[in-house]
């Protein structure tokens, strides 16, 4: 599989996500905040009709009688608590005109969820932009492995973790190489990344093309890093040193280290025989690893920046894709079909894929994370414990005053009105300077009112009738006040309904299964009599 160049210039992918406009703002006026109905898309309908027979007939394939994992399970029925009144809301109330409005409780899943999902995205990405990524030009480096070795990533976080280690050494002794006036040690010149572990593509894992693949989902990794190596102390100063000679071929060279690096250490942990090692050597190219390199965002395109990082730490379905062609009323049928559209045609040339409701559970069930699994990391000097990483991260960020810093910042973001210093050139930093610490809020999570504020252009607690502001009074659990609140405003006071597990397909079809022969006649005299009486030796 062949390595793609580092070139931004003349990339698709580049000119994709960077840009000069700035993130939208939200609308002071006219945006109105609706309250998602979760029940009315494709995906409610699925799980709430077919998540029973999935799990029973997943726990009669299991030869051991386990089925789906328990964290897969509880993903799904968590979900079909997400967003529904009569499980739990918050209750708001205009301060002026005491109009109220009722928010249903979020799930918080990390793998079904598509409203959960992009909460989590929007949080990451506004995180990493504002008080994590310096204002220093950052590259989106994309490793992919052979799909012999997937299976080890996806069933064991070890062999994850130790892939990602080989890849991000191997990128640090490469972008040192590539950034003049950088320290020749490599020690002394370090890396700034964000990982981000990938189990999908661009469309659902199928099961349909290997075995492999039906075990595996597509296991690969998206790191962003500054384009460049850190290197100094704080003593003496902090200096950027930016990667301005990469080349393509230094692309092809970082897939071949890391093709040979894996595969070594494969060997030495006994998970590969030398002869499956020796094989996956003489494959053509670089054997299937596939190092890309070709997006890059300037420290200034904070907006493209953003953009880039919910890209990586995006969930792995997304809803405006997945389409009934019938009624959703219908989706309660096991013969069912949906539409997933495709962003771009997949390797058979296909633009969209048919799947059954117990299809999509399939799919969707490989793809639910374990728990106390990261979704992302730091490494290098981004990493939480690095000695340089408050001076780092400050690095490039403008430079605000008393009363900008007590201010309430804005719901949205806007460009960096600070610029970098020019391409090729390093960029210091004292511990005192025109570049000092920007002071930062210590919370890394954002309100929810800010992140749909940021992402949708509206303010949930902003009054529909009069303008106002609306705040948070109580939050109603108890079912049997959430249920006289609900049929008092003529809402649905019960939780949709889950079917239960349907029959065997056998006992569906009503098959007539009865006996040919009567049973009430005796049995039939045998044609030959056999002498069944014990030997006369035989001691009884």
């Amino acid at each position: 599989m062949a390595s793609h160049a580092p070139d931004p210039s003349s990339s698709h992918t580049a000119r994709r996500w960077s840009g000069s406009t700035a993130a939208p703002a939200y609308r002071p006026a006219g945006a109105v905040y609706r309250p998602r109905r979760p029940t009315k898309t494709p995906l409610y309908p699925v799980v709430q009709h077919h998540l029973k027979t999935f799990l029973a007939e997943a726990q009669d394939a299991d030869p051991m009688g386990w089925g789906v994992p328990r964290w897969v399970e509880r993903d799904f029925r968590s979900y079909l608590r997400c967003g529904i009144l009569a499980h739990g809301f918050a209750r708001v109330r205009c301060t002026d005109c005491g109009h109220n409005r009722l928010l249903a409780f979020s799930c918080k899943g990390r793998g079904v969820c598509p409203s959960c999902n992009a909460r989590r995205m929007a949080e990451v990405a506004a995180h990493l932009t504002d008080e994590v990524i310096p204002h220093l030009p950052v590259r989106q480096w994309v490793l992919s492995v052979p799909k012999r070795l997937r299976p080890f990533l996806h069933q064991t976080p070890e062999v994850a973790s130790g892939v990602l280690g080989i890849f991000l050494r191997a990128l640090r002794s490469a972008l040192r190489d590539a950034s003049p006036g950088a320290p020749a040690a490599v020690r002394d010149a370090q890396l700034g990344a964000i990982s981000f572990p990938q189990r999908f593509g661009s469309s659902l894992p199928s099961k349909t093309l290997s075995i492999e693949d039906a075990k595996s989902p597509h296991y690969h990794y998206h790191v962003l890093a500054l384009d460049g190596v850190v290197s100094g102390d704080i003593e003496h100063g902090v200096r950027f040193h930016e990667a301005t000679s990469l080349e393509a071929r230094d692309a092809q060279a970082l897939a071949r280290t890391v093709q040979l690096r894996v595969l070594r250490w494969f060997a030495r942990r006994g998970l590969l025989d030398p002869s499956t090692v020796a094989d996956m050597r003489t494959w053509q190219g670089t054997g299937g690893f596939s190092v890309d390199g070709s997006v890059r965002i300037e420290g200034e395109d904070r907006a493209g920046l953003e953009r880039l990082v919910r890209y990586c730490a995006r969930g792995p379905l997304a809803l405006e894709r997945l389409h009934a062609p019938a009624d959703i009323g219908g989706l309660s049928s096991p013969e069912a079909r949906l539409v997933y559209r495709l962003p771009e045609p997949d390797v058979h040339g296909r633009q969209e894929l048919r799947l059954t409701p117990i299809e999509l559970l399939e799919r969707l069930a490989r793809l639910v994370p374990p728990p106390r699994i990261h979704r992302h990391r730091y490494h290098g000097v981004l990493a939480p414990n690095a000695r340089l990483r408050s001076t780092v991260v400050s690095m490039g960020r403008p430079m605000l005053d008393e009363s900008q810093v007590n201010a309430e910042p804005p719901p949205s973001a806007g460009p960096a009105s600070h610029s970098v210093a020019p391409p090729g050139h390093a960029q210091k930093l004292a511990p005192t300077g025109p570049l000092a610490a920007t002071p930062r809020s210590q919370s890394s999570r954002m309100l929810w009112v800010q992140l749909l504020a940021r992402i949708y252009e509206v303010l949930p607690l902003l009054c529909p009738v009069c303008g106002g502001d609306m705040r948070i009074i109580s939050f109603i659990t108890v079912p049997s006040t959430v249920e006289r609140i609900l049929l008092h405003l003529d809402l649905p006071h019960r939780p949709p309904r889950v079917s239960p597990a349907r029959d065997p397909p056998q006992a569906e079809l009503h098959l007539d299964q009865s006996p040919t022969f009567d049973l009430a006649a005796p049995e039939p005299i045998p044609e030959y009599e056999f002498d069944q009486s014990a030997p006369h030796d035989w001691e009884i």
